[in-house]
């Protein structure tokens, strides 16, 4: 356990890392990282190897992605995510001069240096894409706000950790908002003690059409848990509150009401807001933060549209996590932690180079 975290008790303060303020990341930059021209040219030698010997994104591991140079820096990033402040930014990957299927193979190389990649929808994306796809109704259960360019709400993805590295920057706004539950649970509780206790109570969520076999379509998991001294953070307001498009569900009280708009306005008071650049790796912790994007407007150019490739990271031995967190992976995750990741009935892996 990191020595500046102390063992987490319900209705307590949470003394943890990652219980940071937005004032803090603005002032400590220590949190970012702009790659060496050594950890390039490091990085582009473990991307050629990996096309030289005809490796698939499917069957790349760690130990293909051997990085003596830049290595080093990638485990104290890691530590400052999984242990640490739960973030990081890893700016300066060439992608402006690699081939698509090269910066796919830089991301997916990088990225098994912080965990395991996991599905991220029921088609089995392991490499995912963020990209405007015209798909902006949410009332519909089969369309995803990643496919859109409109803001989407503070949430926290199903797995570990969630990772982007931008391809091309939109025209104007798409900023990412990050900020940390650790803050955002002390904060309530200072105000309103009563309304995290709602927040500790098992809450029904959405699945949104995405059904683990033997599963219902919707699931139940606190908004915060302790678990053996660690606390956990896990917010999808959107599917929260979509649950009640189902009759069968409990209505929610007034207090649960008012819990859950408590949590998004402070959400919104102590975000701390960042810019995408392209050649950005971006790597959230999701139990310990929440996350969002601004609207935006792409370029007329259908080649300079916004698009991010996109990782859900499993991280085996990382944050404990209570029971509860099985009820998002269905059986399939019995009698292990869960490591995240959407699994539905004949689903295949892929790793697609292109949205769809």
């Amino acid at each position: 356990m990191n020595p500046a975290r102390k063992p987490a008790i319900a209705l307590q303060p949470v003394v943890d890392p990652a219980g940071w303020s937005k004032d803090d990341l603005a002032r400590d930059k220590s949190w970012a990282h702009e790659l060496t021209a050594a950890e390039i040219a490091d990085l582009d030698r473990a991307v050629g190897e990996v096309e030289r010997k005809g490796i698939t994104l499917l069957d790349l591991k760690r130990t293909d992605f051997a990085l003596p140079v830049l290595g080093p820096t990638l485990d104290k990033l890691r530590e400052e995510v999984i242990e640490g402040r739960g973030l990081t930014l890893i700016r300066g990957v060439p992608v402006h001069r690699y081939t698509r299927e090269q910066s796919g193979i830089a991301y997916f190389g990088v990225g098994t240096w912080f965990g395991e990649p996991v599905s991220q929808n029921g088609k089995g994306h392991l490499l995912g894409h963020v990209k405007d796809l015209g798909n902006t109704s949410f009332a519909d259960p089969k369309n995803r706000g990643y496919q859109t360019h409109d803001k989407l709400p503070f949430h926290s993805d199903s797995c570990d950790v969630v990772g982007l590295l931008c391809l091309h920057h939109s025209q104007s706004g798409g900023e990412s908002t990050v900020v940390s539950t650790v803050k955002i649970c002390n904060e309530m509780l200072k105000a309103r003690p009563d309304l995290v206790a709602e927040l500790t109570k098992p809450i029904w969520r959405d699945r949104r059409g995405e059904i683990p076999e033997g599963a219902q379509p919707y699931y139940q998991i606190p908004v915060f848990s302790f678990e053996q001294g660690y606390f956990t953070c896990n917010w999808q307001g959107g599917y929260i509150r979509s649950a009640q498009r189902f009759e069968e569900l409990p209505r929610h009280s007034p207090a649960m009401l008012e819990a859950l708009d408590m949590f998004t306005q402070m959400a919104r008071d102590y975000c701390y807001s960042m810019d995408f650049r392209q050649g950005d790796i971006q790597l959230l912790h999701n139990h310990v933060t929440v996350h969002s994007r601004t609207e935006y407007v792409d370029f007329p150019e259908p080649e300079k549209k916004r698009h991010l490739l996109r990782l859900w990271l499993a991280t085996p031995g990382g944050r404990p996590l209570s029971s509860a967190f099985m009820n998002r992976y269905g059986k399939a995750m019995l009698g292990k932690r869960p490591a995240g990741g959407v699994i539905v009935p004949g689903m295949k892996f892929k790793a697609p180079l292109e949205a769809e």
